[in-house]
């Protein structure tokens, strides 16, 4: 990679970062911005540099640095019940990167959300809540539908909008 997309891509993860910290009290959950930043990054950067732009962001969390929502960081918060979404947002960048060519962004966007939707979920079921599927379904994804669809929308329209500067 080049100089310019090396910065690109830690300026993302930065905004990646805030997009984490910043959320919305739903229930007993909080819809962090953390998917608008993956997705943002994926539509400024492409398939390539969205993908190293989250793969920054995972290992500065590994590492320790509180870039996860809560202003969390360490590897037990990848291991932890929301690890397996964390995880899901590098599938959906390595989904994006491999169909960019053949799919229009959008679909692909969406796609990327349904596989981090599919990790995540099936991550808590797993390691939290082994049983019946359903009720995980109904308290992992189904919440986040609409905030998540707004989520995909905005950084579709604002990356559009945006490409033209950061390339």
């Amino acid at each position: 990679m080049k100089l310019r997309e090396m910065t690109r891509c830690g300026v993302l993860a930065a905004l990646l970062a805030v997009c984490a910290w910043l959320s919305v009290p739903m229930g007993d959950q909080a819809v962090s911005l953390q998917s608008f930043g993956v997705f943002l990054a994926l539509g400024l950067l492409g398939g390539r540099g969205g993908t190293v732009t989250v793969l920054v962001y995972l290992l500065l969390g590994a590492a320790g640095v509180p870039v996860f929502s809560g202003f969390r960081g360490g590897i037990a918060v990848l291991l932890g019940p929301t690890g397996g979404y964390l995880w899901g947002f590098l599938a959906a960048c390595a989904l994006y990167w491999a169909l960019e060519k053949h799919l229009r962004p959008w679909l692909n966007t969406v796609l990327g959300m349904m596989l981090c939707y599919v990790c995540g979920t099936a991550w808590y079921y797993y390691m939290y809540a082994p049983g019946e599927i359903w009720p995980v379904v109904m308290t992992c994804v189904v919440p986040y539908l609409l905030p998540d669809a707004i989520k995909i929308f905005l950084s579709l329209t604002i990356s559009r909008r945006l490409r033209y500067l950061v390339r």
